[in-house]
């Protein structure tokens, strides 16, 4: 998986390419949430759930229909004003999604199960340049850590700079 501070920086940077009318804190903030949400199912290795199983690290919760369907629900539940709920829902929806496409680019697992619910199949996309992060906090802080945030920096982090410069450029043009 990408870390957490890789998928809150994805969010983050596509909150500015020009879904949203204006960015909401709240929304954004929720579209940070929901980037990083799909990893809650890493609690599964402590309740005995199989990696590769539907329930798993990278299962259904990292599908794309898991996005869609939350970022509808929480687009229904809340007005984020002024953004209508088609930008809102886009937001999110693209959010919580890049989370998975983050962790298809990264150097270990057993790939993610987009079609999940339909189909369970783990799939990798052909470039991953993006170190896995570990599991736990205290190997993050340590020795690997290190390694996972240069990647970041570079895969992640460079993208999400060149959102923020295209979404600044296109408001000042609009």
């Amino acid at each position: 998986m990408a870390s957490a501070f890789g998928h809150a920086a994805a969010a983050f940077g596509l909150s500015r390419l020009g879904f949203l009318s204006k960015p909401n804190t709240t929304l954004l903030a929720i579209g940070i949430l929901l980037s990083i949400l799909p990893d809650f199912d890493s609690i599964g290795f402590y309740a005995g759930i199989p990696y590769n199983s539907f329930w798993g690290h990278r299962g259904f919760s990292h599908s794309i229909f898991f996005a869609f369907t939350i970022s509808v629900i929480v687009a229904l539940l809340f007005r984020f004003e002024p953004n209508t709920r088609l930008q809102s829902f886009l937001f999110l929806f693209v959010s919580c999604l890049s989370h998975s496409m983050l962790d298809a680019m990264t150097t270990g697992g057993l790939g993610v199960a987009f079609f999940s619910p339909f189909e369970n199949s783990r799939y990798f996309f052909p470039f991953r340049p993006i170190k896995v992060s570990p599991m736990s906090v205290a190997s993050f802080f340590k020795d690997k850590g290190l390694a996972v945030v240069k990647s970041e920096l570079i895969w992640i982090g460079i993208p999400c700079a060149m959102m923020i410069i295209l979404g600044q450029l296109w408001r000042k043009r609009g």
